[in-house]
This record gives C-alpha cells, structure tokens and sequence, in this order.
C-alpha cells in the first residue's frame, strides 16, 4: 500500500482505539515531559554555614568559590564534640558577602548559622536521540544549569552543557518520564541529572 494511503488508516485506527498525542514518543513531546518534570524543575540550593566548621567542608568547592570572590572569610577555632577533626575554621561573611547573600538568606538564618540560597535552575538545551522499545525508551537530551543571582554565577558555568540518559515507560495513558530509577537497567531523571557529563 502506498505511503499517502496508508496515513488516513492509521489515523482511522488512532481514533478507533482511543490514541492520545502521548502515545507518540517524539522529541518535541520528550522535551515537554522533561520540563514539566518536578525533578527537572527543582531548584539548585547552596547550603552554608556559618560558625565553627571543619576543614573539610571549609575547603569544598563551593566554600572555595565563595573565599576566591572574598564573600566569606575564615579564622583558625577550636573544634567542637560535633565539628572535626582539627583544624576546624569559624568563618563569617564578609561586608562584600552580606551584601550579595542580604536578599537570598532567610531572617532566621542569623540564628540558625545554617540556611539554603537558591542558585541555579536547569534549562533544556535539546532532546538529542530516542531509542525506543514496545514499553520503554531511551531518551539522551542536553541541558544546562542558568543562574539565579550573583552566587549561582560565581557556582555555574551557564556556557557548560550536560549530556545525560532518561528512561520513558509507556503505559495505558501515554508515555511518561521515569522520575526515579524504575529499575537497575533503566535511569530515572534524578539519577540522569546527578550523572550528567559535560558535553563535548
């Protein structure tokens, strides 16, 4: 039967049976699901703390970012029972600091020494391959990390691109995004972003 013959069938039996645009794994409706994802949307958060803590957490990369942009400072002190080994750091924002984190940190944080500051948010950049079975697909897409305010930009590289791996599972409404890992085979969208590796 000739292509153009074939298509009014299709669409027939589509109709027949009940289809629904979600039946058809394409990139544009693989893009659609991967930014309306809730694990897609979260927000990136930087944790700080401020106080006594260890030399550990004092030389992670992110505290490190923040001490290269002269937004914190650190001054030998004595660890505490919950804080160490030694050496331990007790270290406080700096005036440049206050004035960057001033609108991002909650009003309690004063007292808590402990807060999150929202940093960056995730950007699809294109859904790049699909490869698909009957029940489940392989969808390989790029994104980015675009961010929020002056700390996500001293954190993320907006230029970087990720490339990462999401399984799709097909069911009785459609296809959808696997949010967590379904299975040891397959990879779920949280794990495809904690795993994404910057593309070449």
């Amino acid at each position: 039967m000739p292509k153009f013959q074939r298509m009014p069938l299709l669409v027939f039996l589509c109709l027949a049976s009940a289809c629904s645009p979600r039946d058809f794994l394409n990139r544009r409706l693989a893009e659609d699901l991967i930014v309306a994802s809730p694990t897609f949307n979260s927000t990136q958060e930087l944790w700080l703390r401020t106080g006594v803590i260890s030399n550990k957490d004092y030389l992670s990369p992110e505290y490190l970012v923040l001490q290269h942009h002269g937004w914190i400072t650190g001054s030998n002190a004595t660890c505490s029972s919950q804080v160490g080994p030694p050496p331990c750091w007790d270290v406080a924002l700096t005036p440049g600091g206050v004035n960057v984190f001033r609108d991002l940190i909650p009003n309690d944080a004063s007292i808590s020494q402990y807060f999150s500051v929202p940093s960056a948010r995730r950007d699809l950049v294109q859904v790049t391959g699909i490869s698909k079975g009957e029940q489940t697909a392989q969808v390989d897409f790029l994104w980015k990390w675009v961010p929020l305010n002056a700390v996500g930009a001293a954190l993320y590289n907006e230029q970087m691109q990720y490339s990462s791996s999401v399984t799709f599972r097909h069911y009785d409404d459609g296809w959808r995004v696997m949010e967590t890992t379904p299975a040891a085979s397959d990879q779920g969208l949280d794990d495809a972003l904690k795993n994404g590796v910057p593309a070449q």
